[in-house]
C-alpha cells in the first residue's frame, strides 16, 4: 500500500469487489486495533446477493486501494417511512485522511442514494471518535432527532428474571404506554401476561403482523416487514425475528438484527429496528414478553449488548424501553439530506 499521501484528484472512486476483501480488513484492523475480518466479508456477501439494497465504493490510488465506504438502503427501521442509506463502514489508509479522499468517497455515494430512491443519509458514530464527528460535520451531517439506546444483556433484569414475572419498579415507568405493554400492576395483568406466547416468526404470521404495523403506523408495509421476515428465515445468525401469539392470533413482534462491526462497534450487538402490538392488546406485557425472549436467545449465542434508535417525538416507545432497563447509549445518530 502507498504510504505516501495522496490528492483527491489522483484517486479513483470505484465499486468495491470481493477481491478487496484483503485490502479493507488490512485498512479496518489499523483502525480499529484489530481484525474484523468475518463482519466484512459478511458485508461484502450480503452486497454480491443483494445488489439494489448495498453501496459499497473503494478508493483506488495506482492500483492500491487506499479507502472504502459501506452503507446499506434501509426501508422501514424504527419506523421510517421513506428510504435511506445507512454507512456502515467507513475507512482511510492511515496518512491519506484529510485530504478530500473521503469526501470523494461521500460524494459517490450521495450520487448512488438520489439514484435509489433515497431521501436522507444516517449513521452512528460514538462521540468519543473525534476524527469521525469531524468528518460528518464537514459533510454537513447534523444530529438526528432520534436517541440511541442499549441495555447490557447479561446486566439486565429481562434476561436475569426470564423464566419469572417482569414488573417495572414502582416510579420507573411512565405514565401512559400507548402500543407496547407496560408493567404489570396486579394479579390480573400479570396472569394475562402469562398468557402471552413468545415464538420464532414465521411466513404465516405476516399477515397479521401487517395488519398490526398499518393500524399503529398508517401505512402498508409489507415489503419491508415480508423482506426483513425473509432475511431471518434465511441467516437466524443475523436477524432475530419473534412474533407474540394469544387468544389463538398474532398480538404482537419484535425484529432485531445482531452483528459485529458496525459503526465502528468492537462486540456482537443486536439492533432492534421493528417492534408492534395489537391496540387491542395493550398494557398486558406483551411487549414486555417480546423483549423478555430476545434477551433469553441473545444470551443464548452470548450477544452482549441491544441497541436501538427511538424518536425524541415517541413518548410512549422511549418510556417503554426505559421500563425495559434501556440508557442512553454513547453513541450519537446522525443524517444529512441527500
Amino acid at each position: 500500500m502507498p504510504s505516501t499521501p495522496v490528492d483527491a484528484d489522483s484517486v479513483t472512486i470505484r465499486a468495491l469487489q470481493p477481491v478487496d476483501l484483503d485490502a479493507v480488513v488490512a485498512i479496518d484492523a489499523v483502525i480499529e486495533g484489530h481484525s474484523r475480518r468475518d463482519y466484512i466479508e459478511r458485508r461484502l456477501h450480503a452486497a454480491k446477493a443483494h445488489p439494489p439494497l448495498h453501496a459499497q465504493f473503494a478508493a483506488e490510488h495506482d492500483g492500491a486501494l487506499i479507502g472504502f465506504l459501506l452503507a446499506r438502503l434501509a426501508h422501514g427501521e424504527f419506523g421510517r417511512q421513506s428510504p435511506s442509506l445507512r454507512i456502515e463502514l467507513v475507512g482511510l489508509q492511515p496518512g491519506h485522511a484529510r485530504r478530500g479522499v473521503g469526501r470523494r468517497l461521500f460524494e459517490a455515494l450521495r450520487s448512488w442514494a438520489a439514484r435509489h430512491g433515497a431521501t436522507e443519509i444516517r449513521t452512528l458514530s460514538s462521540w468519543k471518535r473525534s476524527g469521525m464527528l469531524a468528518w460528518l460535520a464537514g459533510l454537513g451531517f447534523e444530529l438526528a432527532p432520534n436517541l440511541v439506546v442499549e441495555s447490557r444483556v447479561g446486566d439486565s433484569r429481562l434476561y436475569a428474571d426470564r423464566e419469572g414475572p417482569l414488573a417495572v419498579d414502582a416510579g420507573e415507568g411512565p405514565g401512559q404506554e400507548v402500543d407496547f405493554g407496560r408493567d404489570e400492576a396486579n394479579d390480573q395483568e400479570r396472569h394475562a401476561r402469562h398468557g402471552v406466547d413468545v415464538r420464532v416468526m414465521t411466513a404465516a404470521d405476516l399477515d397479521a403482523i401487517v395488519r398490526i404495523d398499518r393500524v399503529n403506523t398508517g401505512s402498508d408495509r409489507r415489503d419491508y416487514l415480508s423482506a426483513r421476515l425473509a432475511e431471518a428465515e434465511q441467516n437466524r445468525a443475523v436477524r432475530a425475528s419473534l412474533a407474540a401469539h394469544c387468544d389463538g392470533t398474532v398480538v404482537g413482534y419484535l425484529m432485531a438484527r445482531a452483528d459485529l462491526g458496525d459503526f465502528g462497534r468492537t462486540e456482537p450487538v443486536a439492533v432492534i429496528d421493528t417492534l408492534g402490538v395489537d391496540p387491542g392488546y395493550a398494557h398486558r406485557g406483551v411487549g414486555h414478553a417480546l423483549m423478555a425472549q430476545l434477551f433469553a436467545n441473545l444470551g443464548a449465542l452470548r450477544v452482549e449488548a441491544v441497541e436501538s434508535s427511538v424518536p425524541l417525538t415517541d413518548g410512549a416507545l422511549l418510556g417503554f424501553m426505559v421500563a425495559c432497563g434501556f440508557r442512553n447509549s454513547p453513541r450519537l445518530a446522525f443524517r444529512r439530506a441527500v
